[in-house]
């Protein structure tokens, strides 16, 4: 007998148990759907991995297929509140939709700065030793948060402190984020705020940031908030600090919790050499490629092109897999979204947002509308907010916004009634208003924890905390988000690419982050496997030009 062939993410069975769970997330009642099921042996969903273990019979296999279509046409209560085409986005938005560029973090830059770059604080020689050595701490800020030395708004490598930053008294853009007190008094590692097209040294940052950011959160995806603090804890590595280690955890404990089987291999401190591939950055990638081949004006149907050109489907998950398996039934856009797709809301679309902040420094609407027809192609609602809050947040930190400002940028291009914008509201709070990150974390899982691990409103929560705790410093945004648990990896790459535009040069980066990087990218997007990261950003700034 032929052993059978479990593909994950799109077997009719399994999507059923997830669009059950969508529906009631979502407000649909599920209830009759759900009872018809279970009654005729139906699985639930797998909790953590894509496909469940056996196949089902071909009669259950096609009763999913049925129910899935009953689901599809249950009315929701939260489709005014939460739309998903653009218009009605933008309307929902009001007021708060930005309609110019944010006013600069801070105005001081340097005499000098690479041609084409906007320019960027420069870390003193002790600052920037520290950043090497890891033995930097946080500089004192003056008033108004800024630093008396102008090295110390860049983003070091600090030891992650659980103490979140103090915040000063509330001021008129609080209401935004819905967070106690005003803006903590520092500079939130901000730049200049000129509205400019990145520089190339820029971009490599943000690439590196992106990368090291992802490889820290690889060998503990799919693991429990529990088991990622147990393995960090038997080597010492907690609050999370550096790369997690396989040596000196005991073998009952790594019995028990297992690292992820396709990323241990090559992200484990004993073994990295140079960054595996990852969606999270075949994504950007071909996000570049998208943009070279057709331009800021592309169309969603153009990002259906290219993946179907460059992006075999093995590598594709979730919301991409089963858009991708809809594009080849003939399915084509925006319906590549909602198909039998109960992953609409996951986090895929956030996950190749960066290219579309980069594209737009200073201009946050416009790179929550790029964002938007990039991600309309697998997502809908909160799938789509979680693209365009990236997308917004990126692009204000490119046009020289701190992070908390820039993080107020992103908040505001997403309907402000969504699950997805009250649950930023309240992480950037919580994260204000306690000093132990663990006990935010906590908080948030306590919330947000019914949804499963690769949903889009609890990993776009845990980013916009573990962003503000760390106030831009790129240490503690990675370590922060990869210590939160969920998705891991894609919270990781997030975290820093933010922080590492926001530091503005490759040199301001923590070397024991990217020197085991190797300025090496395996890829499997045909024609770039093995590509270096200074050859990313070059390509990338490349593609930014008019």
């Amino acid at each position: 007998m032929t052993e059978p062939l479990r593909m994950t993410w799109v077997q009719p069975e399994d999507l059923l148990g997830h669009e059950l769970r969508q529906a009631a997330e979502d407000g649909r009642d599920p209830t009759a759907v759900a009872s018809t099921w279970y009654a005729a042996g139906g699985p639930p969903s797998p909790p953590r991995a894509g496909a469940s273990t056996l196949p089902a019979a071909p009669e259950l296999r096609a009763l999913a297929l049925t129910l899935l279509s009953e689901l599809a046409d249950l009315p929701g209560p939260s489709a005014e509140r939460e739309p998903t085409e653009l218009p009605d986005i933008v309307r929902a938005c009001g007021v708060e939709w930005p309609t110019e560029p944010p006013a600069p973090a801070r105005a001081a830059p340097p005499a000098t700065a690479e041609a084409g770059e906007r320019p960027r604080p420069v870390a003193s020689p002790t600052a920037v030793e520290g950043h090497r050595t890891g033995a930097g701490t946080a500089t004192p800020r003056g008033p108004g948060g800024l630093a008396p030395d102008p090295g110390a708004g860049s983003a070091g490598d600090h030891t992650p402190s659980t103490t979140a930053p103090r915040s000063a008294p509330p001021g008129p853009t609080d209401a935004t984020i819905g967070g106690p007190g005003g803006p903590p008094q520092v500079s939130g590692r901000g730049g200049t705020g000129e509205h400019t097209p990145l520089g190339a040294r820029q971009l490599h940052a943000a690439w590196l940031g992106r990368a090291a950011g992802c490889l820290l959160g690889k060998p503990v995806e799919k693991l429990t908030l529990p088991a990622i603090r147990a393995l960090a804890r038997a080597t010492g590595n907690w609050p999370l600090n550096s790369w997690f280690t396989a040596e000196g955890v005991p073998a009952d404990l790594a019995a028990a919790h297992p690292w992820n089987r396709r990323s241990a291999a090559g992200s484990l401190a004993e073994n990295i050499d140079g960054m595996p591939e990852d969606d999270d950055l075949n994504y950007p990638l071909l996000n570049v490629l998208l943009l070279q081949r057709y331009g800021r004006g592309f169309r969603t149907a153009d990002v259906a092109r290219l993946w179907l050109d460059q992006l075999p489907a093995g590598r594709t998950f979730t919301a991409e897999r089963v858009a991708y398996r809809n594009l080849l039934s003939g399915i084509e856009p925006p319906d590549t979204a909602r198909h039998h797709n109960p992953f609409r809301e996951w986090i895929g679309a956030a996950i190749r947002a960066d290219v579309h902040g980069w594209t737009h420094p200073g201009d946050p609407a416009s790179a929550a509308a790029q964002a938007h027809r990039d991600a309309t192609l697998t997502h809908t609602s909160n799938g789509v907010y979680s693209a365009m809050f990236v997308a917004g947040t990126i692009a204000a930190a490119g046009g020289g916004a701190d992070v908390h400002a820039s993080l107020r940028a992103g908040l505001a291009v997403v309907p402000p009634r969504s699950r997805l914008a009250e649950a930023v509201r309240h992480a950037i709070g919580t994260a204000r208003a306690h000093n132990d990150f663990d006990t935010v974390v906590d908080r948030l899982h306590a919330t947000h924890g019914h949804h499963h691990w690769v949903h889009a409103i609890p990993n776009a929560a845990l980013l916009a905390a573990a962003l503000t705790h760390a106030d831009g410093d790129f240490t503690g945004s990675i370590c922060r988000a990869v210590s939160g648990g969920w998705d891991t990896d894609s919270n990781g790459a997030t975290a820093g690419s933010v922080a590492g535009l926001l530091a503005g040069h490759p040199d301001r980066l923590p070397e024991r982050w990217t020197a085991p990087l190797k300025n090496r990218l395996a890829t499997s997007v045909v024609g770039f496997d093995g590509i270096g990261f200074d050859e990313l950003a070059r390509l990338t700034q490349e593609a930014l030009r008019p």
